[in-house]
């Protein structure tokens, strides 16, 4: 029974645990990976990064701005009246604005120079590297800002010298009217983590016009790959100056082009998410291990409960078995919730079939319930004084049952005790002549062993039952 328990429960569990994991696993399947959901948080996170990266850039050249009309610097270049004093003075008066940069910019600078009106520089901040670089032959939209005189910001990337900057820069100039620019440059790697915090995909990459990437966070090499297979979507994009969502190899991304940023060359390139809702894919999991919980609990309550009850029965059946082989008194004293009561129902049958009857009294011979019928060992009555009635000569009645034939006797009373039962609409079917009489012989020599003297009965009804009274003879 154990085991039926156990499997039949287990079953259940189990067909509803893989149907709910199944039922959750396609409907999140079909929520938080809907391509177009996807395509549209790629698209948010691409135009957010873009628009991130263009206001940082106004921001370094609003502020540049302010450096550049501050007359102390102004003065400073103005003294320098050679070409090593204008070096000197360009790199003093950068390392000042690169101090003062990572405060009012929130990125410290990578580069900041003092550029001269043909584009090359005449001093950098920390080191006289690069002193006479020229800029504009490297960046055509820088040659051209100088040549305007206006300022602006670009992605500068540059192979030979390993240049990978998010540059700004405004005209500069000194008392004596010479025209310079003040330029400023944050590491690219730098300036996209600062803009890419509140995105939510699976990273963020800045790409020139071929598809190359020049920087990325938090992007793994398939992304990186996907982007570069797409490199004609980021030439569309790029060139229609127009967020384009795409995808390739089971990646899907947005392409949002850097507008106000030199030549426009660049662009922004945002994956989405495998899936819309993050952990999504471990809900059903979740499920599964639910699942085996239950699976454990109906193993341990199956045990118990089957234990419960085989008990119980494994008690009924054995004694049942030993009445079989011949133990007729053989009886059961079961204290179980449920089959309890069963087990009383099978001593009553019990004693029914035998022609026994039932004890209706408690340990003191006290009856602790109306009885339903007389107990043959409640066939003794006894006067005030504890004794037999009669008890120091025979009673006229034990006289002239002393001198009744036995067998005479043992009808009679038989008949008598059944017209009783049937009088007060008892069930007497079960009893029968034989029985009843070895149960009245035994009682008599019970009688007797106890109180020295023999007896025989009467039949009385007392009330709404029968019972046999003890005559002494």
């Amino acid at each position: 029974m154990r085991n039926k328990i156990i499997a039949v429960n287990a079953v259940i569990v189990l067909i509803v645990g893989l149907l709910a994991f199944a039922i959750v696993r396609t409907q999140l399947s079909l929520a938080t990976k809907n391509n177009d959901a996807l395509k549209r948080s790629a698209q948010r996170d691409a135009v957010g990064v873009a628009a991130k990266l263009q206001l940082d850039g106004l921001r370094a050249e609003r502020w540049l701005a302010s450096k550049a009309a501050d007359p102390a610097n102004r003065a400073l270049m103005t003294k320098a009246s050679t070409p090593a004093a204008r070096s000197d003075t360009a790199r003093q008066l950068s390392d000042a604005i690169a101090n003062d940069a990572r405060g009012a910019l929130g990125n410290k600078p990578t580069i900041v120079a003092v550029v001269d009106s043909a584009g090359k520089i005449l001093g950098r901040n920390g080191s006289d590297l690069g002193r006479g670089d020229d800029l504009a032959a490297t960046y055509p939209a820088f040659k051209d800002a100088i040549a305007k005189t206006i300022a602006g910001s670009d992605v500068w990337t540059e192979t030979k010298h390993a240049d990978q900057y998010i540059a700004s820069y405004v005209p500069f100039r000194d008392d004596a009217q010479r025209n310079m620019m003040l330029v400023i440059g944050i590491a690219l790697n730098d300036a996209l983590a600062r803009v890419t915090e509140a995105s939510s995909g699976r990273g963020v990459l800045l790409v020139n016009a071929q598809g190359d990437v020049l920087a990325s966070t938090q992007t793994g090499d398939d992304v990186k790959k996907a982007v570069k297979d797409a490199s004609g979507d980021v030439k569309n994009a790029i060139a229609g100056n127009t967020v384009l969502a795409t995808g390739k190899d089971n990646v899907t991304f947005a392409i949002a082009p850097l507008e106000g940023f030199g030549e426009k060359k660049s662009a922004v390139v945002a994956a989405a998410p495998t899936s819309i809702v993050e952990g999504a894919g471990a809900i059903p999991v979740s499920i599964l291990g639910v699942m085996v919980l239950g699976l454990i609990l109906v193993v341990a309550g199956g045990w118990f409960l089957g234990n419960y009850i085989s008990r119980p029965l494994a008690t009924l059946e054995e004694g049942l078995l030993a009445i079989l082989n011949g133990q007729t008194d053989k009886r059961f004293d079961l204290d179980h919730a449920e089959l309890g009561g069963l087990a009383f129902r099978i001593d009553q049958l019990l004693n029914q079939l035998m022609g026994v009857e039932e004890d209706n009294t408690d340990e003191q011979g006290r009856v602790s319930k109306a009885p339903t019928a007389a107990s043959f060992n409640d066939a003794l009555s006894v006067d005030r004084s504890g004794q037999l009635p009669g008890a120091g000569a025979p009673a006229p009645a034990g006289a002239s049952l002393a001198t009744e034939p036995a067998e005479q006797y043992y009808r009679r009373l038989y008949n008598e005790y059944i017209s009783a039962k049937r009088s007060l609409g008892e069930q007497v079917d079960h009893i029968t002549d034989a029985a009843f009489r070895s149960r009245i012989q035994g009682m008599e020599q019970e009688a007797q062993s106890k109180h020295g003297r023999p007896v025989r009965y009467q039949v009385q009804v007392n009330g709404r039952e029968v019972v046999l009274l003890a005559v002494p003879l």
